[in-house]
């Protein structure tokens, strides 16, 4: 090896005409790739969280190439041309050229990165985190497209991607970008950094792409399980009176719902984000919690980084140093830059919220949304990352670190799991408890549509828990039959995301505002959503032990169908259920494509051969869903109104064709014990040429006492849609092991 060529423990460094390139592997199938443009630098991470594991690499060089290789990676630098190639199975990313040009933006130096790949013929490309809403760059799939990497209302950036050809790329970046893709091209380019580190992701299957993903940059946490039921919010409950007043009609009309949210502007005339409660509309905020808890129904609040320049909160914060100046001129943003902020951030939540009962917390405006002034201002506060200036370097990352203060300070706190649903985010989110939701969208149809895509990049950039303003944030009027009709459809749509969440301006948009026949089909779907608990609770406890991924577009489950590869109003929810929403008004059936496979039509229990196309029905109170032969699912009773209700009896409909199984998960729903075992584990299996089900003994410590499973063979018109259906056998489960012969 030549001298020039420096041999590091799980990789090599080579010099290049300017700076250097440096290889290493973090594990068999991941390796890290960064461009130096000076001699002297080091790598500080705000996402990446893992370590490198011990590779066996090889190392060679044959003249100009120097090539290390694990046994799943190969990675080729050429010292004369300075080209970079990755390779696995078969498959080729070459990075061709790079450029990094030191400039001077805003007063300081930085470098401006630029790179052009070469990659694969006939992918999709995915990932990005969520695009649409406002973006005229909304899209599926990224091929001959172009995505800008900056933060604002509709757009989270996350800067992975991920191929159908089986990888992934992740950019340890903060600065805006630019992503283009040009064919067999892909240009990338970054504002301002120090150098450049890039992960190449190696599957070939697309779950372990997003789990190397979650090992790099954190596993995703488990939420608690009443962030699975129904959430209902609007723009704005205007007193204690309103909001507790909503909540008791849910109750008395026997409506589930789980979170019922408080929105901004309760602190009145203390100024905006005073972190108080005005007593003119809220005389006892303690009690309206307590109030709202005697219902079985939690309570978010919203809480925002910007502090108007009249509060209290604001004088505290500025005299310890904790105000990011620039923003809008009557307010001021929380650093979140420095730790000591971070944690003054979370203790004044703990003081005036989370004392009193509120369970969960909507931070709002996370982008944050006065980025551009910060940016063009000439504040020199001292962050934790310099100058103030040097924000440009990290303009994406203000979400993730604003997640870390609350998602640390509650859990240092308390045992209680947090909850957090905020409209930005960024690579690693997914460790702080977070739900996202796609911003302040439009209520039309288009709007509906494009956000199917984005919802589905957002899952393949890693990040498991999304929601939208179901109806969209601007909405319409529920009086109107249009409005009324596009709201249903979204609905529908909305109870198979991640998180089942109402909200919007205008106009109220709880069931019943809608006229009695329309309250009929919304509460038909709250209590599909209750039912199928069960079976989402298990995805999100996947999620959390697997690396899993909930809404998964078809290439995930179907990677070999190249037929599915730009179906973009289609997707898997979980392993067994295939949703294929309305997108377009008066339209009550549709075409879809049937993966090859048997599958059954959720409705009828009608029996489809794959492989092709069929149009099937979708009145205005049905979603067309199908459930893979196979399919083992389990279903909470269907009187159940909360998400804590359910536990001690499961019907299990088994989906016959193949066979099939499914590990059950449960826990307490509400604390983190279970990352110290106590959990229960069922696994689930039916046998097809025995026509036999196990139910296999219990794992995990926690005391399930006992379960009644009532079993249903699921056959056209038994077995389907959303009521109870009898049992072809009732099981009485101890968690010891049961053998049902069918």
């Amino acid at each position: 090896m030549s001298a020039d060529v420096k041999i590091l423990e799980n990789g090599v460094e080579v010099p290049f005409d300017v700076g250097k390139v440096v290889i290493e592997f973090f594990d068999s199938n991941i390796v890290r790739i960064t461009h130096a443009p000076v001699s002297s630098w080091y790598i500080h991470s705000f996402v990446i969280v893992a370590k490198p594991k011990q590779v066996n690499v090889s190392i060679e060089r044959v003249g100009n190439v120097v090539a290390i290789s694990s046994n799943e990676i190969s990675v080729y630098v050429d010292t004369k041309d300075y080209t970079i190639e990755i390779r696995f199975n078969g498959f080729l990313i070459k990075e061709v050229s790079r450029r990094a040009v030191k400039q001077k933006l805003y007063g300081e130096e930085f470098y401006t990165f630029e790179q052009i790949f070469e990659i694969e013929p006939d992918s999709v490309l995915h990932g990005f985190g969520q695009h649409a809403g406002y973006s005229a760059h909304a899209t599926f799939n990224y091929r001959d497209r172009t995505v800008y990497l900056a933060q604002r209302n509709t757009d989270i950036v996350v800067p992975f991607v991920v191929s159908s050809s089986g990888y992934g790329i992740l950019w340890d970046v903060y600065s805006m970008g630019v992503v283009e893709s040009r064919g067999n091209v892909l240009r990338v380019w970054f504002e301002a950094c120090d150098y450049l580190s890039y992960y190449v992701i190696y599957g070939p299957d697309l779950d372990r792409v997003i789990a190397g993903y979650r090992w790099l940059t954190g596993k995703a946490v488990m939420l608690p399980r009443y962030a699975f039921g129904y959430w209902q919010s609007k723009e704005r409950y205007a007193s204690q009176e309103e909001i507790v007043s909503v909540a008791k009609t849910f109750r008395e009309r026997g409506i589930p719902i789980d979170i019922i949210v408080q929105d901004w502007r309760y602190w009145g005339d203390y100024g905006w984000n005073a972190f108080k409660f005005d007593e003119k509309y809220y005389p006892d905020p303690k009690k309206m919690v307590e109030e709202i808890h005697k219902l079985n129904i939690r309570i978010a609040i919203s809480i925002w980084p910007i502090f108007e320049k009249k509060t209290e909160i604001y004088r505290e914060a500025e005299e310890m140093g904790c105000i990011m100046e620039g923003g809008a001129e009557d307010f001021g943003l929380i650093n979140v830059f420095k730790e000591e902020c971070r944690e003054w951030f979370w203790r004044k939540i703990n003081e005036v919220f989370y004392s009193i009962g509120i369970d969960g917390w909507w931070l709002d405006a996370s982008e944050p949304e006065v980025m551009p002034r910060l940016i063009y201002s000439t504040w020199q506060k001292t962050l934790d990352i310099g100058n103030g200036r040097k924000m440009i370097k990290y303009l994406n990352i203000y979400p993730l670190l604003e997640t870390k203060a609350v998602y640390e300070g509650q859990r240092k706190t308390s045992n209680r799991r947090v909850l957090i649903l905020t409209r930005s985010g960024f690579a690693g989110i997914q460790r702080h408890g977070v739900v996202n939701w796609s911003g302040d969208i439009t209520g039309d149809w288009t709007t509906l549509r494009t956000q199917i895509w984005a919802g589905l990049n957002y899952s393949m950039s890693g990040l498991p828990y999304w929601t939208t303003d179901i109806g969209g944030f601007f909405s319409g009027n529920p009086d109107t039959d249009g409005y009324r009709e596009l709201f249903i459809r979204w609905f529908q749509w909305g109870a198979f995301c991640p998180i089942f969440r109402v909200h919007g301006t205008y106009y109220p948009k709880e069931p019943w505002r809608f006229g009695e026949e329309t309250e009929k089909i919304l509460v038909k779907f709250i209590r599909l959503r209750y039912r199928l608990l069960p079976y989402i609770y298990t995805l999100a406890w996947m999620v959390y032990s697997q690396d899993y991924t909930i809404m998964r577009p078809l290439v995930m489950d179907f990677k070999n169908d190249k037929n599915v590869y730009n179906i973009d109003d289609q997707y898997m929810f979980g392993p067994f259920i295939m949703v294929s929403p309305i997108t377009i008004p008066s339209t009550f059936d549709r075409e879809i494509y049937l993966p090859y496979g048997t599958w059954y039509d959720f409705w009828t229990g009608e029996k489809l051969v794959g492989g092709r196309r069929a149009r099937v029905n979708a009145p205005l109170n049905i979603i067309p869903l199908h459930v893979r032969a196979g399919a083992v699912l389990p279903l909470a009773p269907l009187t159940i109104e909360s998400s804590n209700e359910y536990g001690n009896e499961i019907e299990l409909r088994v989906y016959r064709g193949r066979d099939g199984e499914f590990t059950l998960y449960i826990d307490d729903g509400e604390t983190y014990d279970y990352e110290k075992g106590l959990y229960a584990l069922i696994p689930i299996k039916w046998i097809e040429k025995e026509n036999k089900l196990v139910i296999s003994e219990k794992r995990g410590l926690f005391n399930i006492g006992s379960i009644k499973f009532k079993v249903v063979i699921v056959d056209r018109g038994k077995g389907v849609g959303v009521e109870e259906s009898k049992p072809d056998e009732e099981i009485e489960y101890n968690g010891k092991e049961i053998e049902l012969k069918l």
